[in-house]
């Protein structure tokens, strides 16, 4: 028999689970006017020591320019969680270096997220899908495999730079990552800087390049799907050569909800680019 006084069961506050996204469009207009006009090391300081993200964790590659922003991030925090996407297509090249990168850093929060094994088995069991299906490539061992792995995070850091493709022009730092219903955050530190600024914080601070980059290889992904790049071209042209296809998937090149902004459209509505 329940002897629960009625006057207790009539005042108790009921549980509700709060579906609410965690940050919404408004969330990212606001942050990247507070820090609009501010250097990138004093963002990163103010994102991740006073926790104005919540709790994030740095995708990286591991490519051509990833140490810029992996440096500028341990030099706040080594042990913000750094999230590295083993596709089982690496060059080797790549995966040496991320060992190597890591060491010289002194980062402590390395955290190699593999695909689904049965995901693998079932829509790729002799690995060639990149050969006739690059996006549902991607799909399986990139997207899904993040999208699992963000599901504890309220915000992510990438290192996409506005002047590496035209589907990146106009890139602004604070974004929602509309991958989801979650409402992460995605930033992008580096949005505003040029491959003579990273050329230069490469030289200033002694920065280990990826091996591949002296061999002609400015952006560097997939082993199957990564080419050479002549001078003069768009640096992530030799990613996907010979496919309409631009981004892996993780990172959309527009930011419409329903997916229907078109190429250059990723600015938060109201947001007003400065750099």
């Amino acid at each position: 028999m329940d002897r629960t006084p009625s006057s207790m069961v009539a005042n108790r506050k009921i549980d509700l689970i709060d579906t609410r996204p965690r940050f919404v469009e408004t969330d990212a207009i606001r942050l990247n006017n507070l820090f609009r006009g501010s250097d990138t090391h004093e963002m990163l300081r103010s994102v991740i020591r006073d926790g104005l993200a919540g709790d994030l964790a740095v995708v990286s590659s591991f490519g051509a320019e990833s140490a810029v922003l992996l440096h500028l991030i341990a030099e706040v925090d080594p042990s913000v969680p750094v999230l590295f996407l083993e596709t089982g297509k690496h060059f080797a090249e790549t995966v040496a270096y991320r060992d190597e990168l890591i060491g010289f850093l002194g980062m402590t929060n390395l955290l190699i997220i593999e695909p689904d094994a049965e995901a693998i088995a079932k829509k790729d069991e002799n690995g060639l899908r990149w050969s006739w299906d690059p996006d549902g490539c991607c799909e399986i061992r990139k997207v899904e495999p993040l999208a699992k792995a963000l599901l504890h995070f309220d915000a992510s850091l990438t290192g996409r730079k506005g002047f590496q493709s035209k589907t990146r022009s106009g890139l602004p730092r604070f974004e929602i990552d509309h991958s989801d219903a979650q409402g992460r955050l995605k930033i992008n530190p580096l949005a505003s800087w040029d491959k003579t600024a990273l050329e230069a914080y490469f030289a200033e601070h002694g920065l280990p390049a990826h091996p591949l980059v002296a061999q002609g290889y400015p952006s560097i992904g997939c082993a199957p799907c990564t080419s050479k790049v002549a001078d003069g071209e768009d640096p992530r042209s030799g990613r996907w050569k010979g496919w309409d296809k631009t981004e892996c998937g993780i990172h959309s090149p527009t930011d419409g909800a329903d997916g229907s902004g078109k190429p250059g459209d990723e600015l938060p509505p109201g947001y007003e680019p400065v750099f």
